[in-house]
């Protein structure tokens, strides 16, 4: 019997050696030297201390900055922690009261008609710190009313953050809400 078992041990050794500290020390030494940033979580800090990541949207919810796009999170928004869709179908009534909830929302803080699908409808992960420029351009007004300014100062920033599609055509343009909100604490600095 203990021929039989010596080999299977000595493999379960080798492949537990291999495959749980050989390989991911490997990958994790490759991802620090070829993107140093995105591999310790693209942190973005401000006079020293981390105020988020560039990879995962934050609930802004003051009118004074632009809003991200719902959040699927549960029970808090933007949980890392609880990364996941909502899983709700286009035939969910708890679906479609959300995004009722939603579009009130918005059309009560002046938001103009059609409302851009990203500002009623959670990422599939529910993390995503990325909303569309169409919804960004939106809330220019709202944002500009809130902090006493012209929106022909906000909307060129808008613009100017807006990110092209990787290698210019995987995806679709973004603006990063976090950087966003940070150009627009920027102008008032």
């Amino acid at each position: 019997m203990l021929n039989h078992v010596r080999p299977a041990f000595t493999l379960f050794l080798a492949f537990t050696a291999i495959t749980g500290l050989a390989y991911p020390l490997a990958i994790t030494g490759l991802a620090q030297a070829v993107m140093p940033e995105a591999a310790n979580g693209s942190l973005v800090t401000r006079n020293n201390t981390v105020i988020g990541s560039s990879l995962i949207g934050q609930a802004f919810a003051s009118d004074r900055y632009f809003w991200p796009r719902p959040s699927a999170t549960s029970p808090s928004p933007y949980a890392a922690n609880a990364s996941s869709g909502s899983n709700l179908g286009t035939t969910s009534a708890k679906l479609r009261d959300r995004v009722a909830l939603d579009l009130e929302r918005l059309r009560a803080a002046g938001l103009a008609t059609p409302v851009p699908a990203d500002a009623v409808s959670a990422s599939g992960s529910g993390l995503d710190p990325d909303i569309s420029p169409d919804y960004a351009r939106a809330q220019v007004a709202r944002v500009a009313a809130a902090r006493g300014q012209d929106e022909k100062t906000i909307g060129p920033l808008v613009d100017r953050l807006i990110r092209k599609p990787d290698f210019g055509f995987i995806g679709e343009p973004r603006v990063n809400v976090l950087e966003l909100n940070l150009a627009l604490d920027a102008l008032n600095e």
